[in-house]
């Protein structure tokens, strides 16, 4: 008689159809589940689909592809939507309000 391990992955306390013979394969395919769950609320929360199985298709469909998809998005920077309004506007306003108030307690010093 042999004895067999066979992995199964659960999630919400319901076991998916996958069955794995090596621990590390069902692993991987579980971060991949994490993955598109991650992607799926991203979806979500732009609007642009509201078809939950449509959702549900996307993102694992991306998750699974996930170094392809990495290697689309490498170098992409976040983009903010607001008009006219980049990051490197935003860095100098604060260094100027760092210096303004580095002028402020240099005035203090010199009073006292």
């Amino acid at each position: 008689m042999a004895v067999i391990t066979k992995y199964i992955i659960v999630r919400n306390g319901v076991e998916l159809g996958q069955v794995f013979d090596d621990k590390k394969d069902a692993e991987i395919y579980d971060k991949m589940l994490d993955a598109a769950d991650s992607l799926a609320e991203l979806i979500k929360e732009s609007g642009l689909i509201s078809d939950e199985k449509i959702i549900e298709e996307l993102s694992v469909f991306l998750a699974k592809r996930g170094p392809e998809v990495s290697a689309v998005l490498k170098g992409v920077k976040p983009f903010s939507d607001s008009a006219g309004k980049s990051g490197k506007d935003k860095k100098p306003k604060k260094s100027a309000k760092t210096d303004a108030e580095t002028q402020k307690g240099s005035g203090k010093d010199k009073d006292r």
